[in-house]
């Protein structure tokens, strides 16, 4: 007979203790100890045979579900997961409370119901409702299988019951529940066990299943950490209300690369994908304007241009604000610094405020260049003339270091309209390209 079993749940890191406590060890979130039971039997293992159970590397089974992708019709889409949709894999999108999840996904699985079987559960909205939106984004005649269900054995013995089936979205994870748990929906135990449950049938039947997922404050998925390892590609869903772009961003991807992002744009039909992003995130100037300079970035494969603004203003208070917004303020204390210590510039007494446009959040290192050569600029109150891009990370002694990929930066910014690059010494010349040894020479673009 099964033992119950009693433990306290951390619903933040997912850390199990025999006994209730205020504090977790394991995150250090206070009062997020929830009790939990669970029935536990004794493992025993099987009789299988050595040959039934291992397979051999160098042989494939041509009774195995087709490993091709499947494309999406959404091309921003398919480039964040790769190139499509590999059979059998396991998605999860996480985002904001109304960023457009829902409106993705069912724009996917609507443009995929043409040719193949996709089911979409909501446990959050009626059918009813996803009719509502579905009349709104114009895909009201498409053959998609609906459902409103929170129980996973009704949703497990519905998949089981159907013929054929190639995508599955589950709207959303937090939702659903299981009757073998006694905890309610949303908890770490549920969410861990019907992730489970799904994946388990998702690589059985070899379907694609897209796992919607609820965020913290902070951002990060909801639920225990596992849930990222279980699944093989987490997607983010991130965006502003003040713009009306959307970005995909993958940050696992086990059948593509990771940190690739996909760019679309929010209209009243929807989503619709920006086949080229770069123009999104460049102002257009009629005349050449102090403190802003191109950055010649990279997303994942995908290069980006983007424009920095920087402000330097006098401060009216003893310390000097630092504020950025897209980029770190810690990489922001370094570059100022080096520009004071190794380029004799002084921002003391002065305000900088740092901006990327268009919202866009950057984190790679290559920035720094473009950063610094917008706050010269900007100190000075003289533009930078030509067109020009600027990418390379700044040490500490003032050298500009080389970063990767950078052909691709260059052939963007050549197919962009621009002429001069300033780099990195490197050997690909789709643009101008003049080399930065040190960060001293951003010096004599401007006349300070």
């Amino acid at each position: 007979m099964a033992k119950a079993t009693h433990r306290f749940v951390c619903q933040d890191c997912g850390s199990y203790y025999s006994k209730w406590a205020g504090r977790c060890e394991g995150c250090g979130s206070w009062n997020r100890m929830v009790e939990e039971v669970l029935n536990t039997k004794t493992a025993k293992g099987s009789r299988i045979s050595p040959d039934e159970f291992f397979e051999n590397l160098a042989i494939e089974d041509p009774d195995k579900h087709n490993q091709a992708r499947l494309p999406s019709h959404l091309t921003e889409f398919d480039r964040v997961c790769g190139g499509g949709l590999v059979p059998g894999s396991v998605l999860l999108i996480g985002g904001d409370p109304g960023i457009g999840k829902s409106t993705l996904l069912l724009q996917i699985v609507s443009k995929m119901a043409a040719e193949r079987s996709c089911v979409y559960i909501s446990g959050e909205e009626a059918t009813s409702q996803i009719r509502l939106r579905a009349n709104r984004l114009g895909l009201a005649n498409t053959p998609v299988h609906l459902a409103a269900a929170t129980q996973l054995p009704d949703i497990i013995g519905a998949l089981n019951r159907m013929p054929a089936v190639d995508v599955v979205v589950i709207d959303s994870i937090q939702t659903i529940a299981s009757d073998m748990i006694e905890s309610a929906p949303g908890s770490v135990s549920q969410v861990r066990a019907c992730a489970f449950e799904l994946i388990q049938l998702a690589k059985k039947k070899g379907f694609v299943l897209i796992l919607v997922g609820h965020v913290t404050k902070e951002g990060t998925l909801a639920g225990p950490r596992v849930l990222e390892h279980m699944v093989d590609t987490v997607l983010y869903f991130e965006g502003d209300g003040a713009y009306d772009y959307r970005l995909l961003r993958s940050v696992k991807n086990r059948f593509g690369p990771s940190n690739e992002i996909g760019v679309f744009a929010m209209e009243e039909g929807g989503l619709r994908p920006i086949e080229n992003p770069s123009e999104l995130f460049l102002s257009q100037h009629e005349t050449p304007v102090s403190g802003t300079a191109i950055f010649a970035g990279v997303e994942g494969t995908r290069p980006l241009l983007v424009e920095v603004q920087a402000l330097v203003a006098p401060s009216a208070y003893a310390a000097p604000k630092r504020t950025t917004v897209g980029w770190d303020a810690n990489r922001l204390a370094m570059v100022v610094a080096v520009l004071e210590a190794r380029c004799g510039l002084s921002f003391a007494g002065k305000d900088i405020y740092l901006n990327v446009v268009g919202g866009l959040k950057v984190t790679e290192p290559a920035a720094d260049l473009a950063m610094a050569a917008s706050l010269i600029s900007a100190l000075s109150n003289n533009p930078i003339y030509g067109k020009c891009v600027y990418f390379g990370e700044i040490g500490l002694t003032g050298e500009v270091r080389s970063v990767s990929q950078a052909e691709s930066r260059l052939k963007e910014s050549a197919r962009l309209g621009f002429e001069t690059a300033y780099c990195a010494p490197t050997t690909a010349r789709y643009v101008d390209v003049i080399p930065q040894h040190d960060v001293r020479y951003v010096l004599d673009l401007v006349k300070l």
